[in-house]
């Protein structure tokens, strides 16, 4: 359908009740200021059905560099039809814009804003930005979907974080059709434990790799997103099944270098490997291999490394713990 669209506003505070419906709103919302006092704002993109109802957000770029869930949100709200919505569909296509405009993971004072949610009213640069998102904009979420990616080096499987104790939390991540699923308690420093732990029911959906556009998983994250409206009865449709069974893992852990050299990681995302199995070569600079990683325990890989420069404590790969 033409899309109908109002904005973009700057405004200093979301005021979902003030925004017309039956349309997408888009709006800048200003979170901090730079050092000439000039705003430093970010993009949100707000969905409101003629019918009322829950407020789910979805939230992507929290790392600068993580792009496949933009062009998620970006599309999700190309399709929208507005007139169909039950409820309010948020969208932040970029949380961290410092760290997205420095083309870098971090946020401009080296800080992991995925570490130190909800922030703090009184902190540093860092801590002041994440308590202000948080609160400007994740409060007034019924449900959050946190988009991310690997890490620069890395490469992710499809996979979801949720904590699988909290029902709805469990449903929405059994409905994204990823390959894998860890069990993640809340209160760890990230968006989804906040918001879990203020009673959001939320998951963080990892899309693939970074610093680049992947069409296949931007589709699947697509999928995901419809079938979690479906089940919240904010639209139409049928949920789509998952091609193959989602593998479910209790917990999850990186496994690391202990000397440095030049690294082969063997087995790829998604393999099962039993404890024992060679998982990593380890040469110097002459191609001597110099060490040998072994499984510690059966498990599926969901993410590894791909960088073969390796320094002592680097990472191997990421391991589930089915």
């Amino acid at each position: 359908m033409q899309q109908a669209y109002d904005g973009p506003f700057e405004v200093e505070a979301l005021d979902l009740e003030s925004l017309p419906s039956g349309r997408v709103t888009r709006l800048w919302l200003k979170i901090i200021s730079d050092t000439f006092g000039e705003p430093i704002r970010i993009p949100v993109l707000v969905g409101k059905g003629r019918e009322k109802g829950k407020t789910i957000g979805i939230t992507a770029a929290v790392h600068g560099n993580e792009l496949n869930g933009i062009s998620v949100i970006q599309k999700l709200f190309q399709e929208l039809e507005e007139e169909t919505i039950k409820g309010t569909i948020i969208g932040i296509p970029v949380v961290n814009v410092p760290a997205l405009i420095r083309k870098k993971r971090r946020f401009n004072d080296g800080t992991d804003l995925n570490h130190i949610m909800p922030g703090k009213e009184n902190g540093n640069i860092s801590q002041i930005y994440a308590h202000r998102f948080f609160e400007r904009v994740v409060k007034h979420f019924d449900y959050l979907v946190d988009l991310h990616t690997a890490s620069v080096g890395r490469v992710n499987s499809y996979y979801i974080r949720a904590d699988m104790e909290e029902p709805t939390s469990r449903d929405l991540a059994m409905l994204q059709n990823a390959d894998i699923i860890v069990h993640n308690p809340p209160s760890d420093g990230t968006l989804r434990g906040a918001a879990d732990e203020i009673g959001i029911p939320a998951i963080t959906l990892e899309v693939g790799n970074p610093s680049t556009f992947q069409k296949g998983m931007i589709r699947s994250g697509l999928t995901g997103l419809h079938n979690a409206l479906v089940y919240l009865k904010m639209k139409e449709g049928e949920i789509e099944a998952p091609d193959q069974k989602t593998v479910l893992c209790k917990r999850s852990y990186w496994i690391y270098t202990d000397r440095g050299g030049l690294l082969t990681v063997i087995p790829k995302e998604r393999d099962l490997v039993k404890k024992g199995d060679l998982i990593a070569l380890q040469r110097n600079v002459f191609g001597d291999v110099i060490r040998e990683y072994l499984a510690p325990e059966n498990g599926i890989v969901i993410g590894k490394s791909i960088s073969p420069i390796n320094q002592t404590g680097g990472r191997i790969l990421h391991l589930g713990i089915v």
